[in-house]
């Protein structure tokens, strides 16, 4: 079957903002596929409200809208664009939920838009439970035994039938969210409850319990012809019960047989017909090893997580393949080097593909970590080894959590043998490298897989290692001989980790391993579909079959390594556009990257992708091999910043800002000499190490004072403190405090505006495209506070001093290149807070609002003594920039229902969106509606604000007033408003009496929230509010600042309404250059 001609232009929904369950795998496929149909000559219409990824960049796509992801915004998009086509299945479960809404609501028909990839009545087949079912019978295929329930009651009733314990999956759902295993009546009520909220069909699947049992995962793809092949076999080394974006995983399957393996392929065949997905479907398994019984979990007929590792770990680029197959070509007809074409691939790489997560636990206070059927990972890393060993190891290295092996993680090593195995009872993050160290105290095989149904052979295969270990420690201090280092090589150890249990120097371990001919071979992974595409993984377990071209001259660029709460999708936009704008000048560009989850490890957005940690040993070893006339290391964040100095000691040329000045920035007392002699004003503050410099300092200065580590991105645990009794306990719990990494102290500005600028410098000029002002007051993080791009209320004067101070650190520092000044401004006068000279996570939203290429003009500059160009900066114009962007942060606060959803200076966010429009108001409303909450129009508000609010509590008020808004408040904050003139009615608060906040909430009579907390003593009294908000899904702000802007919103779209929705590009055509 040919190409369909009879569709010319196709939407794409993107997948939003990214949440825990969510991530950056949805920009690399939903990018992908615009690649791909393209190419094929479609004319393409994204939609995603997602401002961080290179997806909605104006060049990837026809024509781009940043705006929230519901139908009545897409509805407004359809009728403006009118396509002929929407294809739904590379935008998540964000894409193909509302793809089913479109069709429910008539959207679809209304406009003659067909569906391709994956028809509506297939998503109904694939995702609600009950469909799933029928369709399963019809074909003989086992389930966990399973009823629907639509109430509590109804769900007491069959798990009563079933036994405990039980699992609840609610109905279109993803990431686990809303579900969990019970193991009595009370569990259940709670948590059918809030699985019954979560559906989007008020449905939630009470099934039998097979914990322990095999998880197992194919990655099937499906042609318009009915050809299927089987991408890749996963196995979950952790059993069910750990969701398997927390498992760690291995491909292919290594410890199940081939004819299990090729049932499981016939069924998922059967499947994936009778759903008629065409394209990526994730089929998920159980099997139990003891009765050799199977039975299928779920698919999803979509690209998932999963479809992003497997893509890497075979490199079949599945989203790719799947846009393709969407418009009716077949797997026979894309050609492919190695096959000949796609209907004849199989998976039969000779390596080992580890998957491992990365988790946030310690961001959240109060939270248990314990991994369970719903999902808490924030991001993950892939690696590739010759054999188990030197794949598990190297995915350990490439966390970047400070482990560069599994031993002596914590204080695990201090603990006896019953302390080990009684914390292996529950599943928690650190399971494995507690397993390690009871294998060392003596725990047996058998002991290890009683309490964690994880297979023999892993533990098997770790336990060796640990003998290993063991056997390299005697002789501690000296190097271990020949046979023993070459063996220690083989098998996975690092280099550092080496160093650390030998105690002796890192460097005297490369050196002596070199001297023995002992180096890094690396071999490739054929990109499917290509002539002869491939990436490479290093081994120490083969010969070298990489080779090297010497054409043009290369440049490396080291990418941000796993996503994590703070280092996020932002980084690897930078790290993608720097290497497109790299091969634009001539070179040749190598990425080095270990997150198969992002668009930088794709195989062509660099002329060589190296798969490997961001460790010395890993980079040095590549850029031996290569000889690239320089290394750039400011795009990935803070990963490759922590390599710079210790590359550059080894020879490496480091392009663009020196290590050195970057290390000033992070200095207190040199970047503060500076601003002296720049007569720049700062905060007062000081750096401490001991607990009585950290009592000194802080008395000087004044209380409240801002504390937090040198060296840290993302705000790790920075924290307001108010006395001296909360100064000691900070100090005392601070881990790893040296003289060479004290504790930083500054004045807090309580009442400031904080706001930060970009910078484009060359070194002796510095061009700033716009100044962002944030919602929040200082205090509040800048990754988590809300901002408007252009700023809307700072002077014009302290604009203009913003940008001069700016440039005037940008030229005393020589940066070359990107860099991000924080400031905030108290009582009219601008302070500097911090300088980061790298690109920082406000890049792509500067680039997108302003239409101005940053990463591209940055790259021009870091090269210019390689290619002679004249600096770009001079010929940079001010620009008169016609409409507002208002970024807004999502948080995962309903994954962590026990947590207090209170901002501070601690980064919590894990995405973010973006609403543009000509009024401010309407742009913070649709940032609102982007992050799933949308601002209501009319109803009740209910306020209850701290006694330092209480004098903007009047003005906030009496917006909602006018906006026709009944007003319910606290006893204070009621006759405060009351004696202004302001209707109220007054509300119990929780101890005060029934009915109280907490009733109202719940009964859904309140659509609206402000609250903000007071001090430490009731900071406890009224969590229960926030915590009832996320639950019931009602809009809540924490702070005057966003209640204001809220008040805001509201009237201007009572006003104006809120109808028009504009292109990125049209939008562009708007601004204009400056006189």
């Amino acid at each position: 079957m040919a190409k369909r001609n009879d569709i010319h232009k196709v939407l794409i929904i993107g997948s939003g903002p990214i949440i825990i369950g969510q991530a950056c795998e949805f920009d690399y496929s939903g990018t992908q596929a615009c690649k791909a149909l393209r190419n094929l000559g479609y004319e393409i219409v994204l939609v995603n409200s997602n401002p961080a990824t290179i997806m909605t960049d104006p060049e990837i796509a026809d024509v781009t809208y940043i705006e929230p992801l519901n139908v009545e915004r897409i509805e407004q998009i359809i009728a403006k664009e009118r396509p002929d086509a929407l294809l739904p299945n590379l935008g998540g479960q964000s894409g193909l939920n509302l793809c089913s809404e479109l069709a429910k609501a008539g959207v679809l028909d209304k406009y003659n838009v067909q569906v391709i990839g994956v028809q509506v009545d297939a998503i109904e087949r694939g995702e609600d439970r009950i469909e799933f079912k029928h369709t399963m019978d019809s074909l003989g295929i086992e389930m966990a035994r399973s009823e629907v329930a639509y109430s509590v009651d109804e769900a007491l009733a069959i798990a009563d039938k079933l036994g405990y314990p039980v699992v609840l999956r609610p109905a279109y759902t993803m990431g686990g969210a809303g579900g969990g295993l019970v193991y009595n009546v009370e569990e259940l009520k709670t948590v059918c409850a809030r699985g019954l909220q979560a559906s989007l069909v008020g449905q939630v699947l009470v099934e039998e319990s097979i914990l322990g049992w095999e998880e197992l995962e194919l990655e099937v793809v499906r042609d318009a012809d009915n050809n299927m092949i089987t991408v890749c076999f996963i196995e979950n080394i952790d059993p069910l019960g750990v969701h398997t974006g927390d498992s760690f995983c291995s491909a292919p399957m290594l410890t199940i047989s081939e004819d299990v393996q090729k049932r499981l392929q016939e069924k998922s065949y059967k499947i994936v017909e009778a759903i008629q997905v065409i394209g990526g479907t994730n089929v998920q398994w159980a099997h139990d090893p003891k009765t050799d019984r199977d039975i299928v979990i779920e698919i999803n007929p979509r690209t998932s997580r999963s479809s992003a590792l497997a893509s890497k770990a075979t490199g079949f680029p599945i989203a790719l393949v799947s846009a393709m197959l969407a418009t009716g070509l077949t797997l026979k007809d894309i050609p492919c080097g190695k096959y000949g074409t796609l209907d004849k691939y199989v998976p039969d790489g000779d390596y080992v593909v580890i998957k491992f997560a990365r988790w946030a636990f310690e961001k959240f206070k109060g939270v248990e970590d314990k991994l369970g059927t719903q999902m808490r990972a924030v991001g993950e890393v892939m690696s590739i080894g010759k054999n188990y060993k030197e794949a598990f190891q190297k995915a350990i290295r490439s966390l970047e959590t400070g482990r560069y092996g599994l031993g002596h993680a914590k204080d695990f090593d201090q603990k006896s043998k019953e302390e080990l195995l009684k914390m292996l009872v529950t599943a928690s993050s650190e399971r494995h490298f507690i397993m390690y160290e009871a294998l060392r105290k003596g725990a047996t095989v058998e002991e290890i897989h009683e309490l964690t149904s994880v297979k023999h052979y892993f533990i098997e295969q770790m336990k060796e290692l640990v003998e290993e270990e063991e056997a390299l420690i005697q002789n501690k201090g000296h190097l271990p001989s020949d046979e023993a280092l070459i063996q220690a090589k083989k098998d996975g150890f690092s280099d550092k980790y080496l160093s650390q249990i030998l105690e002796i120097s890192e460097e005297e371990v490369r050196n002596h391993r070199i001297s023995l001919g002992v180096e890094e071979a690396w071999e490739g992974v054929h990109v499917s579909g290509t002539p002869d595409s491939a990436y490479y993984y290093s081994t120490y377990n083969g010969e070298d079959k990489n080779p090297v071209s010497t054409e043009k001259p290369k440049i490396m660029i080291l990418g941000g390594g796993p996503n994590r709460i703070g280092q996020g999708i932002e980084f690897d936009y930078c790290c993608v556009h720097a290497s497109l704008a790299l091969k634009k000048l001539g070179f040749e560009t190598i990425i080095v990257n270990c997150n198969p989850e992002t668009v930088s490890t794709d195989y062509d957005t660099s002329d060589k992708l190296y798969f490997e940690p961001l460790t010395l040993e890993d980079v040095l070893s590549i850029y031996k091999k290569e000889k690239p006339v320089g290394v750039i290391a400011q795009f990935g964040g803070q990963t490759p910043l922590n390599l710079a100095a210790d590359l550059e000691k080894n020879g490496v040329k480091i392009l663009g800002t020196a290590p050195s000045v970057i290390d000033l920035a992070e200095d207190r007392d040199l970047f503060r000499a500076m601003m002296e002699k720049l007569e720049i004003p700062m905060p007062e503050s000081g750096m401490a190490v001991t607990v009585d410099d950290a009592l000194e300092i802080a008395e000087k200065i004044g209380y409240p004072v801002m504390v937090r580590p040198s060296y840290v991105l993302g705000g790790r645990g920075m924290e307001v403190v108010y006395d001296a009794e909360s100064m000691v306990g900070y100090m005392n719990a601070a881990v790893g405090v040296t003289p060479d990494r004290p504790i930083l102290i500054d004045r807090f500005l309580g009442h400031a505006t904080e706001c930060e600028a970009d910078a484009i410098s060359d070194g002796t000029h510095a061009f700033v495209p716009a100044v962002m002002e944030h919602i929040e007051l200082a205090g509040v993080h800048s990754g988590d506070s809300a901002c408007i791009i252009p700023s809307k209320h700072i002077s014009e004067e302290n604009v203009k001093t913003i940008k001069e101070y700016t440039r005037k650190i940008a030229e005393e520092m020589h940066v070359k290149g990107l860099m991000n000044m924080q400031y905030a401004i108290e009582n009219g006068k601008v302070y500097v807070l911090e300088a980061n000279p790298r690109a920082s996570r406000t890049v792509p939203l500067v680039s997108k609002v302003c239409n101005i290429r940053m990463v591209p003009l940055a790259i021009d500059i870091v090269t210019s003594e390689l290619t002679g160009r004249p600096s770009p900066v001079p010929a940079l114009k001010e620009q008169n920039i016609p409409y507002y962007g208002v970024k807004e942060a999502v948080f995962p606060f309903n994954m962590f229902p026990e947590v207090d959803p209170l901002l501070g200076p601690e980064m919590r966010s894990t995405g973010e969106v973006l609403g543009l429009s000509k009024s401010f108001g309407e742009a913070f409303y649709k940032a609102q509606e982007a992050t799933q909450t949308k601002l209501p129009l009319e109803g009740t508000v209910l306020i209850s604000v701290s006694n330092r609010d209480k004098p903007e509590v009047v003005e906030v008020a009496a917006d909602f007033a006018k906006a026709g808004f009944k007003i319910i408040a606290s006893d204070h904050t009621c006759s405060l408003l009351k004696e202004n003139g302001i209707e109220a009615e007054k509300i119990n608060k929780l101890q005060e009496g029934r009915p109280n906040m907490l009733d109202v909430i719940t009964n859904g009579k309140v659509d609206m929230i402000v609250n903000t907390p007071s001090g430490k003593e009731s900071k406890n009294d009224d969590s229960y509010l926030r915590k009832a908000a996320i639950k019931k899904k009602v809009p809540y702000m924490t702070t005057m600042a966003a209640a204001k802007a809220a008040a805001n919103g509201i009237l201007a779209v009572k006003k104006h309404g809120s109808k028009e929705v504009k292109s990125l590009q049209e939008i562009h055509g708007e601004i204009t250059d400056k006189e």
